[in-house]
């Protein structure tokens, strides 16, 4: 309860102070407040009528419809995902204290709850691979104390979660066919494959607009013409070059100890690690965002299993060092803002902010600038500001000049634009402490 309190409260602080986005919480709002309408997921901010099982294959954002037709709000999403988060350390504490004791166990529940991952998830809006992490919490949990049927019982929902999980499933499949149950083993291995390939191959590009996974440009060469030999290179030296991916597995080992390596339950991370590390898109080689969380219970995992094989004496050492380093790289964190004044210090221009928005009727067709367009999407139709590919000629645009906001590249590129639509066919209603409000006539 107090992972999930801390995790929650961050990441409603973060809303109300207007530091979420579009890019990523409003997307997934949209999607949830479809499905929730019993329509397939559709994000206007991606494009008009952007199919999102086009983009990633996420069906098991649906299980939140329920709870969102109830309460129409990213805080619905904000709240499910730090409960998703803190659950995982349900299955993890328990293998914890039958196999280390009590306190074994607290330091297991200090390791996963304070992890670096989880808090870069939190801090950063909302996103599905929530759903992953308790899944793999409670797969490893079972698959380390050798109950591998509930392993693959728990694993297997991961290929509702994203498309890139089928890996994940398939190494779990190894793992299991390892321990002794072979044909179990085997098939779950070749059914986390077949349904990544179904996945990326077949679905996706059904519901894609340009007819194929969106995301292979995302693999080395694929726009600059290197051939084989490139590719080579990227899938050898590459995984370890630049050091920032050096970095990125000194922190994510750092808090077990390095002991993680001693556990074959390790392995479960690498296909995760081996997509982000061979893609050439920066974003994924560091320890920012979301693309970390999902390691968080692998590695706290396989700490607890390899701890499991050693002195009780070398134990407590261990999990010593362990609580240390995650401390202090918790005070890197985003959850150590939850213990800095200014977190809790709203700023007046958020309530000059909420009156302007305010102005924009229910229903209405908005064009908002990135920070503030995840304030309007659960009762708007709502495009990125600014966005190539948005649906023209929204009802109102709404923006704040104050400040640089994607996809612009300086706050004055903002102001120009609101300029040249001023130009066609709009009038300002409303322009204070650099919130300007634009209004179709």
């Amino acid at each position: 309860m107090f992972a999930f309190g801390v995790y929650a409260c961050l990441s409603i602080r973060l809303h109300q102070r207007l530091q979420t986005t579009a890019y990523d919480l409003g997307i997934f709002e949209q999607a949830v407040r479809s499905y929730a309408h019993l329509r397939l997921p559709v994000s206007e901010l991606k494009g008009p009528g952007f199919q999102l099982l086009g983009d990633h294959f996420s069906p098991v954002l649906a299980t939140l419809a329920p709870l969102y037709r109830l309460w129409p709000s990213p805080i619905t999403l904000l709240i499910a995902q730090a409960a998703l988060f803190a659950i995982a350390v349900v299955p993890l504490a328990r293998w914890a204290e039958c196999s280390l004791g009590r306190a074994g166990a607290v330091a297991v529940t200090a390791v996963y709850g304070a992890s670096w991952g989880i808090a870069q998830a939190v801090g950063f809006d909302f996103h599905e691979v929530c759903f992953a992490v308790p899944l793999l919490a409670f797969s490893l949990a079972a698959l380390g104390r050798g109950r591998l049927g509930a392993a693959v019982a728990w694993a297997l929902p991961l290929l509702l979660v994203k498309e890139d999980l089928g890996l994940t499933v398939a190494v779990i499949g190894g793992l299991v066919a390892w321990k002794g149950a072979r044909r179990l083993g085997l098939v779950t291995a070749v059914a986390g494959l077949l349904g990544t390939a179904l996945e990326v191959l077949v679905i996706i590009p059904a519901f894609s607009p340009a007819g194929s996974y969106t995301y292979w440009d995302k693999l080395p060469g694929t726009n600059s013409g290197y051939g084989p030999a490139h590719l080579l290179y990227q899938a050898t030296i590459g995984m370890l070059t630049p050091d920032v991916k050096v970095m990125t597995l000194l922190a994510l080992l750092a808090p077990t100890a390095f002991l993680a390596l001693r556990s074959p339950l390790v392995l479960v991370a690498l296909p995760t690690l081996a997509w982000r590390f061979f893609s050439d898109n920066p974003q994924y080689w560091g320890t920012g965002f979301q693309y970390s969380a999902v390691l968080m219970p692998v590695v706290v995992a396989a700490l607890i299993d390899a701890l499991t094989r050693w002195p009780v004496t070398h134990v407590r050492y261990a999990l010593t060092v362990s609580v240390a380093a995650t401390v202090l790289m918790f005070l890197q964190a985003p959850l150590y803002q939850l213990v800095q004044p200014a977190t809790w210090h709203t700023d007046p221009r958020v309530a000059t902010t909420h009156s302007i928005l305010d102005k924009i009727p229910s229903g209405a067709t908005v064009a908002a600038t990135n920070h503030l367009a995840p304030q309007l999407t659960a009762r708007a139709t709502v495009t990125v500001f600014g966005f190539p590919g948005s649906r023209p000629n929204p009802k109102y645009i709404v923006a704040d000049v104050s400040t640089w906001d994607w996809p612009f590249a300086t706050s004055t590129a903002v102001v120009q634009q609101l300029n040249d639509t001023l130009g066609h066919g709009y009038r300002a209603i409303a322009h204070q402490d650099g919130i300007v409000l634009l209004h179709r006539t």
